[in-house]
């Protein structure tokens, strides 16, 4: 019966996304946070009768009404357990969504009309999707009114569970000042200087891989990931022997097409590995910062926070850039004046590049979701305490308030009236930030000298773009030099 529910859901879809922007209510009522894990009700509403052409939507709405009170019966018994969801309801969707590169015309819609934009979603709590830059910002910048604590939806044993659940993204001050102290100096630039010449000769090797692929080769599985997955193994001090089976796990964690239920089982097994890589370092630290943590807090970090710190470490640091760098290679393959500026240009040239590329693609979808600690209002949008907030960071991106004119065109020479948001704001702001702007300073322009005749071997519109994905990428770049 549960699977039947779940695949039902999928299908579960009202006339509501096709009404103008502005107009939206959701029939769940609100319920204080303390009672947010029980969900003790959930009122489905009433299926809409047939008008004119559309013959079998009385049956439809039927068909709905019957999977909502199910799904409703079932959530009103068991609460809402993330990692067992297997399905991603319709109304969140569209921050995911892509036409190509560019986000989907509804995100931009949703920013100039309804920046705050209550979705319609079959759970008892209110659930906003924010777009405009001004939005995302002041609730990714408010510590104090948001809590990025996500264990109430995570209930049960099991590796998903609540008392599993570590690292930055999903953790609140003081814990996460404390934990965020221990390895900021790490990724200092200063710190991080010392990285440059070993990815530099990481860069030159996977250079060489591809040379020796010849043409047509994969620059997503030659250069894209191994160079940005090698340089957070050194610098973590881990050892991996199967990256395949890690690369697949990077995707998967990120994938929301099957619901969270898939994308926690990739977390599980990759958190698996690092409690195991923590437990050996107990007992003889190794040489990179799981070590050094280790010999410098000793018993005063536990393995949940230090392989939580790990994960967030090792997996933000090269599936984030390894999709910067297929990405980017795509679009500066546009434009022969574009190659030729981060091929030939000086260093303040490849730097505005890298911004205008970080902004432009926004591989990071949308900021961790903050739960609301009180009343508040935001933006004259009345929240009540438990309120979730799902923040766009590539509608924000694209916002021509922050980004300047024709913030759809990749444009190296733009000038934007603030900074972008590719890496977050806040005190949740990515924390490997310069180690990305770093290897895409390396890896580009070596890219670009080294073939200088590189292009797509097939069509864009051919190439694989991952769909439902925290995490924007492309499975394959097949290109020729």
């Amino acid at each position: 019966m549960a699977a039947l529910i779940d695949n039902a859901v999928l299908q579960y879809e009202d006339d509501i996304d096709h009404q103008p922007a502005g107009g939206v209510t959701d029939p769940a009522p609100r319920v204080p946070a303390s009672r947010i894990a029980a969900l003790p009700k959930y009122p489905v509403p009433t299926p809409r009768s047939p008008v004119g052409a559309r013959a079998g939507a009385g049956v439809r709405a039927r068909a709905r009404a019957w999977t909502g009170k199910l799904l409703a019966r079932r959530i009103q018994k068991r609460g809402i357990d993330l990692s067992s969801l297997t399905f991603i309801p319709e109304r969140t969707k569209v921050p995911l969504q892509r036409d190509g590169i560019d986000p989907v015309p509804r995100l931009a819609q949703l920013r100039e009309n309804d920046p705050v934009h209550r979705l319609k979603l079959p759970f008892a709590f209110s659930v906003y999707l924010v777009t405009g830059a001004e939005h995302v910002k002041a609730v990714l910048a408010d510590r104090d009114s948001w809590s990025n604590d996500i264990r109430h939806l995570l209930p049960g044993p099991g590796p998903s569970s609540a008392d599993e659940v570590g690292g930055l993204g999903f953790t609140d001050p003081p814990l996460h000042t404390r934990l965020r102290k221990i390895i900021t100096p790490e990724f200092t630039m200063r710190r991080l200087a010392r990285l440059e010449p070993m990815i530099e000769s990481i860069v030159a090797q996977r250079l060489d891989a591809l040379a020796a692929a010849g043409p047509p080769a994969d620059l997503a599985k030659l250069v894209s990931f191994p160079v940005p997955f090698r340089t957070i193994c050194a610098l973590l001090g881990l050892e991996l022997e199967d990256r395949d089976a890690f690369a697949r796990l990077g995707v998967q964690r990120f994938d929301a097409t099957a619901g969270a239920a898939a994308a926690f089982g990739a977390v599980s097994a990759q958190r698996e590995f690092l409690f195991d890589a923590v437990a050996r370092q107990r007992a003889e630290p190794g040489p990179g910062l799981i070590g050094q943590i280790i010999r410098d807090e000793g018993d005063r970090i536990s393995d949940v926070d230090l392989a939580g710190l790990a994960d967030g470490v090792f997996t933000g640091g090269y599936e984030t850039t390894a999709g910067m760098i297929s990405l980017s290679t795509m679009v500066l393959l546009r434009d022969p004046a574009h190659a030729a500026l981060v091929r030939d240009g000086s260093r303040a040239d490849v730097d505005r590049v890298v911004e205008e590329l970080l902004r432009h693609l926004s591989v990071v979808q949308m900021a961790f979701p903050r739960f609301a600690k009180h009343d508040l209002d935001l933006f004259g949008v009345p929240l009540e305490a438990g309120d979730v907030v799902l923040a766009s960071l590539s509608g924000a991106n694209r916002d021509p308030r922050s980004a300047g004119d024709q913030p759809e065109v990749f444009d190296p020479l733009r000038r934007p009236t603030s900074g972008h948001l590719a890496f977050g704001h806040g005190i949740h702001r990515c924390i490997g930030a310069e180690l990305a702007r770093m290897e895409l300073r390396v890896v580009l322009p070596a890219l670009f000298r080294r073939f200088p005749d590189l292009a797509l071997a097939v069509p864009q519109r051919e190439l694989s773009f991952r769909e439902l994905s925290f995490v924007y990428g492309l499975d394959e770049l097949p290109v020729r030099f």
